[in-house]
C-alpha cells in the first residue's frame, strides 16, 4: 500500500489532473524498473502471524532494519510504519505483510541485487528474534481474526469501507501478498499500447505466478486464491477496464474514470480524514462533505490515484498487479517478464498482435480461468499454457534485444531471469501445482510443512 503523497499546490482546474499523469512521459533512456514485493511474517515456534508490537513483531523487524542497516524511519501517530533509503521504501500492508517498494533501477540485474540485499537484511533481523518470512499469494492457514490490522489510519478507513462493498475486501487487505513491477512510458500513445497489453495479458502473469492454492488450512479449488479475492472486492475500482480498449482512450479517459471512483480519505496534518464514498468531483468544486469549502491539493489527487486497484493501473508509470507473491527466484522473474514484453518495441508490437482481437468478455474469462486453473486454463479456444509459452518467448526476445549486461559484462543480457518461467511452460506447473503436489504427496495433508519448506 502507498504511503501518503506530498508536494504540489492547490488544483486550479481539471487540466492539472491530466497533466499530472502526462508528466510521467520519459524518453527511453530514462525508463526505469521499480519492483515491489510483499511477504508474510510469522513466529518461528507458533507459526502464527506477527503482531504489530512486542519482542517478535512487525515493529521489531522495522526497528531492527532501521538500527542495523541504517534505514530512515517513517512514523504515523507515533508508530513506526515504514522505512526509506536510497529511493526505496519498506512499508506495511494492512495485515502486517512486509513490502519492499524498490528504487527505480535500470536493469533486472540491479533489481535482483536489490531484492537479494533486502531479503538478506530481513532474514538477519528476523533470525535474531525468532521470526520467519514466506512468499505466498494468500495466507495458507491464518484466519481474519489472527491477522491484526496495522496501526495506519488509511487501513482503518479501508477496513470499514471494505465491509460495505463486495465480499472479500478484508481478505485482500489482511491475507494476500503480491509481487509487481512499475514501468515507464514515452508518450500517451506508448502508454495506451502498454496499458492495453498489460491488462489483456495480466491473466498470463496470474497463471504463471499462481501461488495461493490454500486458504484457512485446506485447498481452496483455485491456483490463485489471491486473484479470486480481487474479483469480488469493489467493482468500482477493480477489474480489467474495458474502456481502456475503446477508441480515443488516453490520459483524460483515465482521469474521468478515477474521478468517478468513490474516495477513501483526505490526508491532512498527519491524519487521515474520513471521506468514504465521497466524490473527488465534489472536492474539485469545494463541496466535499468531509472538508466543506476546501479544494484539493495535487497531493490529494496523487493519493486518490493510489486507491484504484485494477489489474494494471496508471500513475506516472504503469503498475502490473496480477501476480501472486512467491519464492525468492520468482521475485526477479516477474519484472523480467514484463520488461521483456514492454521495453522493446518489436516485442511490444508482437505482444499486442497476440491479444488485440480479444473481446472484453474473453479478457475477463481469461482472468477468471487463470485464477482457477492456472496454466491449465482454456477459454474459447485460447489455451493458457500455449499463450504463456508464446509470451515468455516474446519476453525472452525482448530482453535479448535490450542486451543489458550484468556481472561486470560476464552475463550478456537479462534472459536468465526468465528461467523459472521457462520451466513452468515446459512442465505446465506453477508454484501452486508444486505446493499441491507436496500437500497430496510427501506432506500427507499436513499444511504446516509449508512454513519450514518454503520460508525465505
Amino acid at each position: 500500500m502507498s504511503i501518503p503523497q506530498t508536494g504540489g499546490g492547490p488544483i486550479e482546474n481539471y487540466a492539472q489532473l491530466v497533466e499530472t499523469l502526462s508528466k510521467g512521459c520519459k524518453p527511453k533512456d530514462q525508463w526505469r524498473i521499480g519492483t515491489e514485493h510483499e511477504k508474510f511474517g510469522f513466529c518461528q515456534d507458533t507459526l502464527l502471524p506477527l503482531p504489530y508490537d512486542g519482542d517478535r513483531s512487525i515493529k521489531a523487524v522495522l526497528e531492527g532494519l532501521q538500527n542495523r542497516f541504517h534505514w530512515d524511519p517513517v512514523f504515523e501517530a507515533g508508530n513506526i510504519i515504514g522505512l526509506t533509503k536510497d529511493g526505496a521504501n519498506v512499508s506495511l500492508e494492512p495485515g502486517g505483510q512486509l513490502e519492499l517498494s524498490g528504487a527505480p533501477l535500470e536493469t533486472i540485474h540491479q533489481t535482483c541485487d536489490e531484492v537479494n540485499v533486502h531479503l538478506a537484511e530481513v532474514k538477519s533481523v528476523a533470525d535474531d528474534i525468532g521470526v520467519k518470512f514466506i512468499g505466498l499469494g494468500a495466507a495458507p492457514e491464518w484466519t481474519h481474526e489472527q491477522m491484526p490490522l496495522m496501526p495506519k489510519g488509511r487501513y482503518k478507513l479501508m477496513n470499514d469501507y471494505m465491509q460495505k462493498v463486495g465480499t472479500l475486501g478484508t481478505q485482500m487487505m489482511r491475507r494476500t501478498c503480491t509481487v509487481q513491477v512499475n514501468l515507464d512510458f514515452a508518450s500517451e500513445p506508448d502508454m495506451v499500447q502498454k496499458l492495453r497489453v498489460a491488462l489483456a495479458l495480466q491473466p498470463v502473469a496470474t497463471a504463471l505466478f499462481a501461488n495461493s492454492p490454500f486458504f484457512e488450512g485446506k485447498p481452496n479449488g483455485h491456483k490463485s486464491w489471491r486473484s479470486r479475492i480481487w474479483r469480488d472486492l469493489d467493482p468500482a475500482r477493480t477489474g480489467m477496464l474495458p474502456f481502456v480498449f475503446e477508441d480515443g482512450f488516453g490520459f483524460q479517459a483515465w482521469v474521468d474514470w478515477v474521478l468517478d471512483v468513490p474516495m477513501y480519505f483526505v490526508y491532512r496534518d498527519g491524519k487521515y480524514i474520513d471521506a468514504l464514498g465521497m466524490s473527488f468531483r465534489d472536492f474539485l468544486k469545494g463541496e466535499l462533505p468531509a472538508l466543506p469549502g476546501e479544494k484539493p491539493l495535487l497531493s490529494d489527487w496523487a493519493d486518490h490515484l493510489t486507491t484504484v486497484f485494477p489489474e494494471a493501473r496508471i500513475k506516472q508509470y504503469i503498475e502490473m498487479r496480477g501476480a501472486d507473491g512467491g519464492p525468492w527466484r520468482r521475485l526477479c522473474a516477474l519484472p523480467a517478464f514484463w520488461v521483456g514484453l514492454m521495453y522493446d518495441q518489436t516485442a511490444l508490437d508482437v505482444a499486442w498482435d497476440l491479444c488485440k482481437d480479444w473481446t472484453a468478455d474473453q479478457r475477463e474469462a481469461l482472468r477468471v480461468a487463470a485464477s482457477i486453473d492456472g496454466l491449465q486454463a482454456k477459454v474459447e479456444g485460447i489455451d493458457m499454457l500455449d499463450l504463456a509459452r508464446q509470451c515468455v518467448a516474446i519476453s525472452d526476445a525482448g530482453l535479448k534485444a535490450r542486451a543489458m549486461p550484468g556481472a561486470g559484462g560476464m552475463v550478456p543480457d537479462e534472459t536468465h531471469f526468465l528461467n523459472a518461467l521457462k520451466e513452468s511452460v515446459e512442465t505446465g506447473k506453477t508454484p501452486a501445482d508444486e505446493l499441491l503436489d507436496h500437500y497430496y504427496g510427501d506432506w500427507n495433508g499436513d499444511l504446516k510443512r509449508i512454513y519450514a519448506d518454503y520460508s525465505y
